[in-house]
């Protein structure tokens, strides 16, 4: 039997020329906004990648194509990113799996599929993070 060949997924949510910068710039809360500059900057030294703004809220760094090892579907996503939510600062990692030895030390979190909630920087070790990321980006 051939072997059948991978689809690559047609995606929603796509990148956009929109600044970073001044998608950063235009949140209404101030400390959205200086948390949201600070995951930039950890960010973009940790990935040397230049910020895309995907869709109408996620930063992401780097491109990658995952494909689902059940369904065999592609599809081009960011390798890192985050976006400021209403409620939370949003992580994506993808695969929290590989961080179950730094997350108790991380502090106050939330997980959900590949992404990590949080409230606020101040309520995480950063150095702890910047190593999730370093992890995330290998």
């Amino acid at each position: 039997m051939p072997e059948k060949k991978p689809k690559l997924a047609e995606i929603k949510t796509k990148p956009t020329g929109v600044s970073v910068l001044d998608f950063i710039g235009a949140l209404p809360d101030e400390q959205k906004c200086q948390d949201s500059l600070a995951l930039l900057d950890i960010m973009q030294q940790a990935s040397g990648e230049t910020p895309v703004l995907w869709g109408n809220s996620i930063i992401g760094f780097g491109l990658k194509r995952y494909e689902s090892p059940a369904s065999g579907r592609q599809v081009d996503w960011f390798v890192i990113g985050f976006a400021p939510r209403k409620a939370n600062l949003t992580v994506y990692l993808i695969d929290l799996r590989k961080y179950e030895a730094a997350l108790p030390k991380l502090g106050k979190y939330k997980t959900g599929g590949g992404c990590l909630y949080l409230n606020k920087l101040a309520d995480i070790d950063l150095d702890v993070l910047k190593d999730m990321i370093g992890m995330a980006l290998k």
